[in-house]
């Protein structure tokens, strides 16, 4: 067997790989390490601004470019046009990270439309990037969809009973996937993080970066690394879960 680092210095070389939500917190980060150890990201966003802003962030430590689509993956057209760029612009496919996603609370907020939008985001755009993807990796007998979903899932808090639903039904399709696509060679893994220093917290940056501190949150470059880890596992080996939380979270 090849030494550690040696594998893992090649896991990535040559990868191509599309992040959603990958101008953002974990998706951004992700795209900038996973740059960084040699692999070929597509990242795409619903804003220009944050897009651009990391692939600047990837130029400026002169990593392979990366490429940035702006697209809103609630609707088909957004996803179409997504994989569209994928087959272009990347060339292929070799892992998905499905990390898109918005916060949102009760079902006693809002209404059907804005709870619709949430689902499609958060939901049905894992689905549908997923089924392009598998069509994608089964010529190939291979590849990886790395879904990121939250510990929501399992703790189910109070007042987040919409985006509770969504990550709990990401968490139910990961696990009812993972056993029709094995036998194809393609591997999934689910990661269910803790509080993360997201878009999605709604503490201030100071704040954040206080809890970071004292261990109560993860910086979005702990989740990049643990992403990293289980895509650098040998072929027959699958994480197929992952719960990670900060050391001081108590649940």
């Amino acid at each position: 067997m090849e030494d550690f680092n040696s594998h893992f210095s090649s896991a990535f070389l040559g990868k191509k790989i599309l992040i959603t939500g990958g101008s953002t917190g974990i998706g951004r980060a992700s795209a900038i390490l996973l740059s960084s150890l040699g692999a070929k990201c597509l990242i795409c966003g619903r804003n220009d601004e944050p897009l651009r802003e990391t692939l600047a962030a990837i130029k400026s430590k002169k990593l392979p470019d990366a490429i940035a689509v702006e697209a809103d993956l609630s609707s088909g057209e957004g996803i179409r046009k997504v994989l569209d760029a994928v087959d272009s612009e990347l060339g292929g496919l070799d892992i998905l990270i499905n990390n898109a996603a918005l916060g949102y609370g009760s079902i006693t907020d809002g209404g059907y439309e804005d709870w619709q939008y949430i689902l499609n985001t958060n939901l049905l755009a894992y689905m549908a990037c997923s089924q392009e993807a598998i069509n994608r990796f089964k010529s190939a007998g291979a590849g990886q969809i790395i879904n990121i979903g939250s510990m929501s899932a399992d703790v189910r808090e109070e007042k987040s009973s919409v985006y509770v639903a969504t990550k709990a039904g990401i968490q139910g399709f990961s696990e009812a996937l993972r056993k029709e696509i094995n036998p194809l060679g393609i591997r999934l893994l689910l990661i269910e993080p803790g509080a993360v220093d997201t878009d999605m917290q709604p503490a201030s940056k100071e704040e954040k970066l206080e809890q970071i501190e004292k261990h109560e949150m993860l910086p979005a470059d702990d989740i990049a690394w643990a992403i990293a880890f289980c895509i650098a596992q040998p072929p027959a080996s699958d994480v197929v879960n992952l719960k990670i939380r900060p050391h001081l979270q108590l649940i």
